[in-house]
């Protein structure tokens, strides 16, 4: 299993490195013919932005970033938060409105590489609730590093209130959401893209999932 695991991080490191080696080659390619002296300068700048960027990348999926990870322990998610700078963690129960979130946060957890994204089961995380305050399922915990060793839960997504009190909400809603308390980051696409989706309305579950009979609407600890 951990070969497995392994096998899967170097694959989406290989991936995110050819990205990155693209992006700095097709820049090269731009600036290649400048010679004046400031625009030379501006040209080493960016040249070193972007090798800065292409490591941090690396460090980020060595870390797990871009993964959509599952914690099964509740010890687990103090070792996932230690050194990261945004992580979010979705506080689920197996019923309909969570399986709409995780199909979501499966989008975003591979556009974001800043930010880490898990899962933990809340009924079976009875410590992590009462300390974090979850009373509603689904909940997004956003967590942000303010000093070295302090972690702060700066927000949370509380069910689907802030994203139009339905579940045909979009993925650009609630990544404008989770932008807008810079637990993403924000390019302006996304707050754009929400705004034509929210006029829209477009459906999640169309293509992406079937509701099932067992699937439950319930809210955290109704039976």
């Amino acid at each position: 299993m951990e070969q497995i695991v392994q096998q899967a991080m170097e694959q989406n490191l290989l991936r995110v490195a050819k990205q990155l080696e693209d992006q700095l080659d097709s820049e090269l390619h731009k600036l290649d013919n400048l010679q004046d002296d400031d625009v030379e300068r501006i040209r080493q700048r960016r040249i070193m932005e972007l090798k800065q960027q292409q490591e941090k990348t690396k460090e980020w999926v060595a870390k797990g970033h871009g993964e959509y990870k599952e914690i099964h322990e509740e010890k687990e998610f103090f070792k996932e938060m230690k050194g990261e700078e945004r992580m979010i963690c979705h506080f689920y129960r197996d019923n309909w409105p969570c399986k709409v979130m995780d199909k979501h946060i499966a989008l975003l957890c591979r556009q974001h590489l800043e930010t880490k994204f898990v899962k933990i089961n809340a009924e079976k995380s009875p410590y992590l609730t009462d300390k974090l305050k979850i009373w509603m399922l689904p909940t997004l915990a956003l967590i942000k590093s303010e000093k070295v060793i302090d972690y702060v839960v700066i927000d949370y997504v509380v069910g689907f209130d802030d994203l139009g009190g339905k579940d045909d909400f979009s993925t650009e809603q609630l990544a404008e959401r989770l932008a807008r308390v810079d637990v993403i980051k924000d390019d302006g696409a996304a707050a754009a893209a929400a705004k034509r989706q929210q006029q829209q309305r477009s459906t999640i579950r169309s293509g992406i999932y079937t509701r099932g009979e067992d699937d439950e609407d319930s809210d955290f600890g109704d039976d």
